[in-house]
């Protein structure tokens, strides 16, 4: 089946064409995508945009070329904030590099460089601005070491004082230790030395862990490829910890010889429905370096895993539930409640008198209704209004909680019940903070928790409700903007709390303990009995439908002790054993039990599963089927189970512990 005559497949390149060094954000729920160059109209870095990740139009070029001679421009990368787009990027004759930066208050183009040179180094290239948990700034760039025990380019961090100066502590995080970062044996514009290459980082942060995805080697050479390194301190003076030594254990992304070049400098992007994550590279054609991507992930225990590089028909990217651009105001997806409300330019416009009466609010509510799901949306005020605007999560016409930012008072404000009383908390933004700006802000609902973000990490809000939510609206007292609505249904369980209760969970069992401890969830039988978990869902799946779950048997791989999931669960009658999967080990090898309503199927894991280390395992309902993948290969398939109203995992003679439960509903 060729991706281009379906669109629920994609094939790589995405992007045919000459794109190096790709760098892809998201912005209003849309994509742009920036690389290395110059763009056909002479400007500097070449712009794609695209609305899923698969299709690009190219726009042109980021900004005029320096007022010099400098004749290469390498390697942009966007930061949005507050209404301005920050463009880093590395400029010079390639023996001499420097890091500049450049401003624009449009995602597509119209950057202006700032005058503000940021690094001191000779060389310096590779820039990626990282925001932490706690909003500190970091710069990750690719410099010289050569002094370093294997002389060649490495990564470090330096703070940001702010988007245009760095602090001028630039401190190490990976460089080359490993025969499989060589760039070039005898290097000869080096003086001849040995010569290895560590660039091209970009940061994520998972369950207060950080992992710094790199590029090494030479892409000429079989073992170049993309590995990852990690700490739990960012600010350490210790190098990270490493993943790949190139021989027994290889890059997650790398060269398949007469397949697949080169494949390298890579960026990190949420998807359609932002759940998944896409790994964003490139790799070599006869059209010089082309655009890719591939689906990436955490199996837990401080590993990270892609699952590409391919070159076959690939799922498309997921669509989310509800999905809006505001082309205009849907009356399939959108009721209007109160207010005057129109869609202009791809934005939703509240457009309300100052004069309305006190906590009137103009609102439409999305007619999707769930009680698991995450949502994104971005948000301003228009023409300076005070008026108070953000989202309401409701049951019926009730409102559970309301989160909303007001200008008058600069600052947000969540709204909600405990104990049959209002409660009202409130939260200082900073003075600079403009509200005529786009805003991120992220919704995840989880029956009766709610987590909420503002610009991910402005503002960070957890609470549990005395009722679960079940609809999102849009609400402003005056003048507001809405863009780029994604609704997903589904959830994601980190275990970061043990608030499984309010989360719907429910030990299904009399024997055995069930507790979280660390972030991780554990599930211990210490009988012949099953002690399952099970998660009852507010209706049947009916729909395409992903199930991700992070493992590890670590107190069961001496013994035949099993890992079961149920995706047929009935708090009355327990768990439907017509249907279930479990992870069995026999003799020395381990296998996974397929047991559907027609057939029962055994297939043995891949030889690289450790009961020791975390794992995982991926049930894809399409359609008629369940396809099974362990990490990045495909194990099974099988015939869907109906009915499906919930979920429960069991565990029988041993000890399993959890890193992630995933559920994601989607439309292809």
């Amino acid at each position: 089946m060729l991706a281009e005559k379906n669109p629920n497949f994609y094939i790589n390149p995405v992007y045919p064409h000459s794109f190096p060094d790709p760098f892809v954000f998201k912005f209003r729920g849309e994509y742009f995508a920036l690389c290395t160059d110059f763009a056909r109209d002479g400007k500097v870095f070449p712009v794609l945009h695209s609305r899923d990740l698969v299709n690009w139009r190219e726009i042109g070029g980021a900004m005029e070329k320096l007022n010099n001679d400098s004749p290469f421009y390498w390697a942009p990368e966007v930061f949005y904030h507050n209404g301005k787009f920050y463009l880093y990027y590395s400029v010079g004759n390639e023996a001499q590099m420097e890091i500049r930066v450049a401003v624009s208050t449009r995602p597509d183009g119209s950057f202006i460089d700032s005058g503000h040179r940021l690094t001191g180094e000779e060389f310096a290239i590779d820039a990626h601005v990282f925001e932490d948990t706690n909003g500190e700034h970091y710069l990750f760039y690719a410099t010289d070491f050569l002094a370093h025990t294997h002389i060649g380019t490495g990564t470090v961090v330096d703070k940001l004082v702010d988007f245009f100066t760095l602090a001028g502590a630039p401190r190490p995080v990976t460089r080359a230790r490993y025969d499989w970062q060589i760039y070039d044996p005898n290097r000869a514009e080096k003086g001849g030395v040995r010569w290895h290459t560590v660039e091209g980082p970009t940061v994520l942060k998972r369950k207060n862990v950080y992992y710094e995805m790199f590029s090494g080697g030479n892409w000429q050479n079989t073992t170049y490829g993309v590995s990852f390194a990690v700490t739990g301190d960012l600010n350490q003076t210790e190098e990270w910890s490493q993943f790949s030594d190139g021989e027994k254990v290889f890059p997650i992304l790398r060269t398949i010889p007469d397949l697949i070049v080169g494949p390298g400098h890579n960026s990190v992007v949420r998807g359609l429905n932002n759940r998944e994550l896409f790994c964003v590279y490139h790799r070599w054609t006869e059209n010089g370096r082309v655009l890719a991507i591939d689906r990436m992930d955490f199996t837990g225990g401080n590993r990270m895993f892609i699952k590409g590089a391919t070159h076959t028909p690939q799922l498309a990217p997921y669509q989310p539930g509800v999905s809006d651009f505001f082309d205009e105001l849907s009356e399939n997806r959108w009721q209007k409640i109160a207010g005057n409300w129109r869609a202009s330019e791809n934005e939703l416009i509240c457009e309300n008198s100052e004069n309305s009466q006190e906590n009137s609010f103009g609102e439409v509510v999305c007619r999707q209704k769930t009680e698991n799901f995450m949502c994104e949306i971005s948000l301003r005020n228009l023409e300076n209004s005070s008026g108070a605007f953000g989202v309401c999560l409701k049951n019926g016409s009730e409102n559970i909680l309301r989160f909303l930012l007001s200008p008058k008072n600069c600052a947000a404000s969540v709204i909600w019940r405990e104990n049959g009383i209002e409660q009202n908390e409130s939260f200082s933004l900073p003075k600079d903070f403009d509200f005529s700006a786009f805003h991120l802000l992220r919704i995840e609902i989880d029956c009766r928790s709610v987590k909420i973000k503002l610009d991910e990490n402005t503002i960070r809000v957890e609470r549990m409700l005395e009722i679960a939510a079940s609809q999102i609206a849009l609400a402003a007292e005056s003048s507001a903007a809405f863009s780029g609505f994604s609704l997903t249904e589904g959830f994601e369980e980190l275990f970061e709390t043990d608030h499984l209760p309010y989360k719907g969970w429910n030990k299904a069992a009399e024997s055995g303990e069930i507790y979280v401890e660390d972030q991780i969830l554990k599930i211990v039988s210490g009988n012949d009995a099953p002690t399952i978990l099970s998660k009852k869902l507010q209706r049947n799946l009916e729909n395409n439908y992903e199930l991700t779950v992070n493992f590890c048997l670590s107190d069961s791989a001496e013994n035949t002790g099993a890992f079961e999931f149920y995706p047929i669960f009935d708090e009355k009658k327990g768990a439907n054993q017509s249907c279930s999967f479990s992870i069995q080990k026999e003799s020395d090898k381990w296998f996974l039990l397929s047991k559907s309503v027609d057939a029962v199927e055994k297939t043995a894991l891949p030889e690289q599963f450790s009961p020791q280390a975390f794992h995982q395992i991926r049930f894809i309902k399409l359609d008629e089927k369940i396809r099974i993948e362990f990490e990045t290969q495909e194990l099974c398939s099988i015939k869907a189970p109906a009915n499906v109203g919930g979920i429960a995992f069991g565990v029988i003679n041993a000890a399993v512990s959890f890193d992630m439960v995933r559920l994601t509903i989607f439309s292809n």
